[in-house]
């Protein structure tokens, strides 16, 4: 029974003391801040901020902000004409992928003016504008010398005027997650989010590449 007693007595001790050191700690960090609002009514903040650092050590220096991430540029564009997207690509990985609209006429190339074609082959994209009822417009390198040859043995004109480009503009920012028609006159149409987004990364000279 004593020895019982003797071990719960120091038990009971060995709390009293934890107790007591926790209020020996709250009783210095009162006086400490204590201390430190009557030094901030009668100093300057540059005296607190030398006390606090002594008995705190001195405050983490902010992180630099990161710059802003440089949008990636393609070095190609790919277009699937049967698939109906728009790929940007960068080193051959792909990197982003849009759907698109085609020409009304979206089987096989254009042949000649207002046939309603979209173009196949590779071309460049050769210019840009802004002054478009489209949003944004990226011009297409058509026709080429094959291109002329063609239409010239054809008797025709080949046409031209072949953009990548958005909607008309007061849509607002608005992507169609999928076309149910083609309805250009042979151009590219994207949604005007996405034309946003193909301008920034497509520089003037980026080899396009137009498949079936």
């Amino acid at each position: 029974m004593d020895t019982v007693w003797g071990n719960s007595s120091f038990a009971m001790l060995g709390v009293f003391a934890a107790r007591r050191g926790v209020a020996r700690m709250y009783r210095r960090i009162f006086r400490v801040l204590f201390a430190v609002s009557v030094l901030g009514l009668t100093s300057g903040c540059e005296t607190v901020s030398g006390i606090l650092a002594e008995l705190f050590g001195d405050s983490p220096i902010a992180a630099p902000e990161p710059e802003p991430k440089a949008p990636q540029l393609a070095d190609r564009i790919v277009v699937r004409k049967s698939k109906r997207t728009l790929e940007l690509l960068h080193d051959g990985a792909l990197f982003e992928s849009f759907p698109i609209a085609l020409g009304r006429e979206p089987r096989g190339s254009k042949q000649e003016g207002g046939d309603g074609r979209t173009p196949e082959g590779v071309y460049l994209i050769d210019g840009r504008s802004m002054q478009t009822r489209y949003t944004r417009a990226l011009h297409i390198s058509y026709p080429d010398g094959n291109d002329r040859d063609r239409a010239r043995a054809m008797k025709a004109e080949p046409g031209g005027a072949i953009f990548i480009h958005g909607l008309p503009s007061d849509y607002g920012p608005f992507d169609p997650p999928q076309w149910y028609r083609d309805w250009t006159e042979g151009c590219i149409s994207v949604g005007n989010a996405a034309i946003v987004k193909i301008w920034d990364a497509v520089p003037d000279g980026t080899p396009i590449e137009i498949l079936p």
